[in-house]
């Protein structure tokens, strides 16, 4: 074989060589984008962990370890949640008791992962400071604000039973609590149910009178850390992660305090003695669902279907899934 001929066939391998390693690369890279998955999670105004986590970046750091992207979705109220889960664009989030049961009477693939609160004071019915009602009877007649769906909106139904006020005895006016807020410092409505931060910024600022809340009826208004069940299903490591990042930030909040109102302070545009009555009223947790938080959403449940609130009987359980956060805190001990 001449040397120029030579020459010529060791650059056709090289040249052919050099193109199959580009599609490899080029292929690899695809796959890499294509494995890489897009963490969706929820957050509302509600002054949480969460936040914290969101501020130090922890969930971008520890997912993006996992191949993974942590994208933000923002709403006002809880039941918004249920909405994008079941047009698979939120895959996390944290909610309160009522939403939850919306959620799953309309048949929304979703999993409760764990307690995030207890919710014996994060929600509350409030009347100005000058309002003639003194006494939860007094809202007899009244017009009440309330998101419809919301935590709130089942303590004031839980409320309106023990004090044997029938709903129709109330004008219960169903707003948003950008909407609310507004109607409520007009005194175009005379109460309003509504919860942390909004709740502390009317007590604190404005001198609002606290007629009721879940300590005072004797029940509970848990908030849960949900997932998109066909997620979960796909990712279980990442359900794990999520709350491992999730007490990692519960776990910081409660040991640096001082430094967690500062931050949400900041983050708020709120006045830090707000912030330290909201973490007074709304202490967080992130623990199994116990039987008894099981038993007060049942209650509620079923005392919503005897008001037309929800279409069908609802066992609560089959929505309930302790074994990540079982698995999570299993580190901790």
């Amino acid at each position: 074989m001449s040397s120029n001929k030579y020459t010529f066939n060791l650059f056709i391998f090289i040249f052919i060589f050099a193109i199959l390693a580009g599609c490899q690369s080029e292929s690899a890279n695809s796959a890499d984008k294509k494995d890489e998955v897009t963490v969706n999670i929820g957050i509302q105004q509600s002054i949480w962990p969460i936040l914290i986590a969101k501020q130090k970046g922890w969930f971008e750091e520890e997912f993006e370890k996992a191949g993974a992207k942590v994208n933000w979705v923002e709403f006002q109220s809880g039941p918004s949640y249920f909405e994008a889960i079941a047009s698979n664009r939120l895959d996390f989030g944290r909610v309160g008791n009522i939403p939850v049961l919306s959620g799953q009477d309309a048949g929304i693939s979703f999993t409760e992962i764990a307690t995030a609160s207890t919710g014996e004071k994060g929600d509350a019915i409030l009347v100005p400071k000058d309002s003639s009602i003194t006494s939860p009877k007094d809202l007899k007649g009244k017009k009440i604000a309330v998101a419809k769906g919301s935590s709130a909106f089942g303590l004031l139904y839980r409320l309106l039973e023990k004090e044997n006020i029938k709903p129709a005895e109330v004008e219960i006016i169903q707003l948003q609590p950008d909407e609310a807020q507004a109607a409520y410092e007009t005194k175009s409505v005379d109460a309003w149910a509504i919860w942390e931060p909004y709740q502390s910024i009317q007590v604190v600022n404005n001198e609002a009178k606290i007629i009721s809340n879940g300590e005072a009826i004797g029940t509970f208004s848990p908030g849960f850390q949900i997932v998109r069940t066909q997620f979960a299903e796909e990712h279980p490591e990442l359900v794990e992660l999520y709350l491992k990042v999730t007490e990692k930030a519960t776990r910081w909040q409660n040991e640096n305090k001082d430094e967690a109102i500062a931050i949400y302070s900041e983050l708020k545009k709120t006045d830090k003695e707000v912030i330290r009555k909201v973490l007074e009223n709304s202490v967080p947790v992130n623990t199994p669902i116990e039987k008894k938080i099981v038993n007060e959403q049942q209650n509620t449940a079923n005392l919503l279907l005897d008001l037309g609130g929800l279409k069908k009987e609802l066992d609560v359980t089959e929505v309930v899934d302790n074994s990540y956060i079982e698995k999570v805190l299993k580190e901790y001990e």
